[in-house]
This record gives structure tokens, sequence and C-alpha cells, in this order.
């Protein structure tokens, strides 16, 4: 018997430290538009079936608000319903038994109004009973007849203000007015939408809690969670919530200034919350479990075209003339996915270059900032860009900082731009699979 204890309790350890590791969440986005990108950047569904393998939850995006009616809507019926994208997706449920495939609300994607009208019908929507009973009610209609497990709320709130390029007599006279007038309020009633989406939640939990369908929340780039959401009154009516710390500077919100697009830790003379770091204590402090925090690693790069008064050494922030040049697969101005990063760093003729026009890399030794690449502009004043990226180092660091805070997994966002076909010279899927290796 005196042996028979410890052998038990080595048992019970190791079965627990497996039941702790398998708890570990990999959050897959699948971005529906990518199957209307042409040629190798296309996504079909069979190139989903390789990722699944790792993927814990996979996320259909997404889905619409009718703004009349506001019931839960396909975004695309003609390609989601009546071509069944809903139905084959769902379906890989067979080949992946423990596979969760949710449905995702919003996302930026559903796109109305202009400004600060932008979007609007996600608060319309929360201020009365009525609307939202008809969005709750839509959405468990929804997501039953195609098979979902449950709908994930990528809501659009509001996004924050970037930060203005100002001169020295600029930055002296916005310090006036803001002491006078103060920030400029986007939202009014901010502080009635951030309960009343609490609200909702409660409200989606409740109609799908016999079912055992499930409600998640993607926390949109950008939008700020100390304005909208709350974490104690939420979390428990939610599977989990996926923080998107990521595209604080991208081309489109900042045009004149390129900076790191996904810093894990804050930097010196940037804003304080512009980071993962701080993302994460916010929710953590205010009352979410970490256990039910996720955090999303982009599987694409932020590009900007550098110009003559671009500084030579690269090292953000630095002066910029807009977005990059699209992408040959991609095709998105100011955007790259990892395959078209890595093609630009394993081009031969980058080698024959003239030195000072190569396609550079610097790598992030420091485990803060993140990753990036750029060249010069030539003496002509073209091709020169700025990209800053997620890759294999800096995957592999924000899973270890996830392991280490003990988080509830990582999100890969999206799966259409990670490395789907092995372009990369490795194997398919680098960002997922380093990611999902440092947990």
């Amino acid at each position: 018997m005196g042996s028979f204890k410890p052998l038990l309790f080595f048992a019970v350890a190791t079965l627990f430290a497996a039941y702790c590791k398998a708890e570990s969440k990999v959050v897959c986005y699948y971005d529906s538009k990518s199957h209307f990108r042409q040629g190798q950047a296309k996504f079909e569904i069979t190139d989903l079936e390789p990722a699944l393998q790792y993927c814990t939850h996979l996320i259909y995006g997404y889905a619409a608000i009718d703004e009349e009616t506001y019931k839960l809507t396909p975004l695309n019926e003609q390609f989601d319903v009546i071509k069944d994208n809903y139905r084959k997706v769902t379906d890989l449920k067979k080949r992946f038994p423990k596979l969760k495939v949710l449905l995702s609300v919003g996302g930026n994607a559903d796109v109305s109004g202009q400004d600060e009208e932008k979007n609007i019908k996600y608060r319309n929507l929360l201020e009365t009973t009525t609307r939202r009973l008809a969005f709750v009610n839509s959405a468990y209609t929804l997501v039953k007849a195609y098979g979902f497990d449950g709908l994930d709320l990528a809501w659009e709130f509001p996004e924050n203000k970037p930060k203005k390029i100002r001169s020295k007599l600029g930055s002296i006279w916005h310090s006036v007015k803001k002491t006078v007038a103060g920030d400029k309020v986007l939202d009014e009633n901010a502080a009635e939408h951030r309960e009343q989406f609490v609200s909702l939640v409660r409200e989606l939990r409740g109609a799908f809690k016999a079912e055992n369908l499930l409600v998640t929340l993607t926390v949109l780039p950008n939008v700020n969670s100390t304005v909208y959401y709350d974490p104690r009154a939420l979390s428990p009516n939610l599977e989990f919530v996926v923080l998107e710390a990521f595209d604080f500077y991208t081309p489109a919100r900042n045009p004149k200034e390129a900076d790191y697009p996904s810093p894990l830790y804050e930097l010196v003379d940037r804003r304080n919350d512009e980071n993962i770091d701080a993302q994460v204590k916010y929710w953590m402090s205010n009352g979410a479990p970490s256990a039910k925090i996720v955090l999303g690693l982009p599987t694409f790069g932020r590009a900007w075209a550098m110009d003559d008064e671009s500084d030579i050494n690269g090292t953000p922030p630095l002066h910029i003339s807009g977005p990059a040049e699209a992408g040959p697969l991609t095709k998105d101005a100011g955007l790259l996915s990892y395959p078209e990063i890595c093609t630009l760093l394993n081009d031969p003729q980058n080698a024959k270059t003239q030195k000072a026009f190569q396609v550079k890399r610097v790598p992030d030794p420091s485990k803060r900032k993140g990753s990036y690449i750029f060249r010069l502009p030539d003496e002509n004043n073209n091709g020169g860009f700025w990209v800053g990226y997620e890759d294999t180092d800096t995957a592999g660091y924000k899973a270890s900082y996830v392991k280490a805070k003990g988080l509830g997994g990582i999100a890969i966002v999206d799966l259409s731009l990670d490395d789907f076909k092995g372009t990369c010279g490795r194997d398919k899927y680098d960002i997922l699979r380093t990611a999902k290796t440092h947990l």
C-alpha cells in the first residue's frame, strides 16, 4: 500500500496536468469573404481542414443585423445560405467531432453609414427590449437551423480616434482646445449602451442555455473596453472573450506615421493602452477570469509606403506617405498576408538588388514590440515600404505570454491570411502551429 499512494498521486497529477493543457483554447477565425479572392489567395473549404486539427473553436465571419427589423441575418445570403456554405462549414464537425463552430455577427464587415453614424444600428438595437428580443430570437433560429454551436458577438461599437500627427504649434493649440472643450464625445449614450450590452448578453445566454449553445465576445480593434464593456457583469454569461489587441496603428487610421501594429507591452512615448498587456490587465482587474480571456493574433501585416522623408533606418515611429501598394494575393492596399511577406523576404532577386534597396527584416529580441520589414524608396522615390507584422517569433512570444498569465488561449485572426498553402517553405499554417506549440 505504501508504494500505491505515490503512484496514485502521480497518476492524478498527470491527468490534471493533461486536463489543464487541453483546456487551452485555439480559436480560429474563418472570414468567408476569402472565398472570393482570386488565384492562390482564394480560400476554399478544403483549405480549412489542415488547420482544424489545431483548432478547438472555429468562428465563421460574418453575419449581419437587419437595420429595420434588428434580426440576425446572413451577410451574403447567396453564398452563405443558397450555396450552403454555412452547412458545409458546420458539417466539418463530422470529421472533427471536438470542434465547436460559431457564427459571428459584425466584425467590421457589416458596414453601413459614415463617420459617427457608422453602424449605429448596433447601438440602436441595444436600446429597447423589443429590439433585443427580435435579435435573440432570430439568432437562436439561425444558429440552430445550420448546426452552429453558438454565436460570437463581434459588436461594432465606435472605434476610438487615432493619434493625430501635429507640429509643435499644433500640439500646443490642441492641448489648449482640449482643456477648454474636452475630448470629442463619440457616443453620448455610451454608459447606457454599456449596460444594455450586458442585458443583451444575458438574454442571449438565457435563450441559448437549454440547448447548450455558446455565447462568446470578440472585442474588435480600437473599441475602448473601458467605455463599452463591463467584464465582471459579462463574464458569467460568456464562454470566452477574444481580445483583438492589434491594429493600434494602421495605414487607414495613421496615414502619416507608421508604428508597431501589435506591441505586447507599453512602448515609450505611446498611449499607455495601445498594447496587449494593457488590454489584458483591464479585463482581469475588472473581474474577468483569466481563463476566459483569449488573445487574438493577426496573421497579416500593416504596410505603409516609405518616401524620401522617411528615416532610412526604418525604426518606428517614422514619417510615411499613406498605405503601401496592394499585395499580389490579397489585393488590399495597406495589408499584406503572411505568405506575401514571406515572398518578399525569400525573393531571390532581393539578394541581387543594391544593398541599400534590399528588403530588410528587423526582428524583436526584446519580445515587446513586434517584427517589421522595410525597403527604402529608390532614387525616383518609388518602391519603398514599411510593414509591421506577426511572424513565427512574435506569435511564439505572445503564446508564451498567454501561458504565463494563465489566459484561456489564443485566437488566429484569420486562417485565410496565414500560410495556408505552405508558401513560406515549411508546413502549412505557420502562425497557427507555432502559437499552438507555445501554449
